[in-house]
């Protein structure tokens, strides 16, 4: 048995190891190739350690320092807000839905379900939002559409508190005169943090790489999010190719390391935040949808 333990051990560490390195290895591969040299990247392809050091691409991109700090700026503010918002809708939504005896409760449960398969489209959604609710170039058209409420979220929230909070606990607290939401944030929330982390990340993941919303509905400099502005100077740079194809003169673009670059620096802060929620991340996917 002792024999077999290790050689489990050995097999299991193994694959953690190579699943490691898939995951550990594109990310060195971006890395490098945002400080590699256009010409050598062109030459050599990809490669970890890069061969020739050029910071030409992060030069470009911190030309106008000020727009990338406001960028990041924004799209923090839209992140925390947005993930505020969206928690708590969901934990209010979820909650009462989690209950056996909430009347009406398989009729709402179905409208949640149905967002899942179908929507009115984007013509419609355009129209609603900056013709009805007027969001358009304001913060709130970073906020509000596609990603305040989601229907997975609700569902996999729900699963979570119909399966680990023990309906005892809620009864004695009944019992005690406690009522429905200090049930809600005195009992259930505090029991229920590996579900809350998951989501924190998995929606402020969205919110901070959503760039289609500002896309649709803003038009101006102060109101865009970093992945916005960087959407925006790789379309510069596609248009400075061209016109460098068509004969412009100009000191040709490092356009392969600059789109390495973007995504380097859209993606540090996620690479920051996600260790402190991964633990939580984990439990929560699992004990939420798995038992669910």
């Amino acid at each position: 048995m002792v024999e077999k333990s290790k050689t489990f051990q050995i097999v299991a560490h193994t694959i953690m190891i190579v699943l490691c390195l898939f995951c550990v290895i594109p990310i060195l591969l971006l890395i490098s190739s945002s400080i590699t040299a256009e010409g050598t990247l062109m030459k050599s392809g990809y490669s970890i350690l890069p061969g020739k050091i050029d910071l030409t691409a992060y030069k470009y991109l911190l030309f106008d320092s000020n727009s990338i700090v406001r960028g990041y700026a924004v799209s923090i503010i839209v992140t925390v807000i947005g993930t505020l918002i969206n928690l708590t809708l969901t934990t209010l939504l979820a909650y009462p839905l989690s209950k056996k005896n909430l009347p009406g409760r398989n009729i709402l449960a179905f409208f949640v379900f149905f967002t899942m398969l179908f929507n009115g489209g984007l013509v419609p959604s355009y129209m609603m939002w900056t013709q009805m609710f007027h969001i358009k170039n304001t913060i709130w058209a970073l906020i509000i559409p596609n990603l305040m409420l989601g229907a997975f979220n609700v569902i996999m929230m729900r699963a979570y508190f119909a399966t680990n909070i023990p309906e005892e606990v809620m009864e004695a607290a009944k019992v005690d005169g406690a009522g429905e939401m200090r049930i809600l944030l005195r009992i259930v929330l505090p029991m229920s943090l590996p579900i809350l982390a998951t989501l924190v990340l998995l929606v402020g993941l969205g919110y901070w790489n959503d760039w289609v919303n500002g896309l649709y509905y803003v038009n101006k400099d102060e109101f865009y999010s970093i992945q916005v502005f960087l959407n925006k100077m790789l379309q510069n740079i596609d248009m400075l190719k061209k016109a460098a194809a068509a004969g412009a003169s100009g000191a040709p673009m490092p356009s392969t390391a600059i789109r390495m670059a973007v995504a380097v620096i859209g993606a540090v802060p996620i690479l920051i935040i996600y260790p402190f929620f991964q633990r939580y991340f984990v439990k929560g996917i699992v004990v939420g949808a798995v038992k669910g």
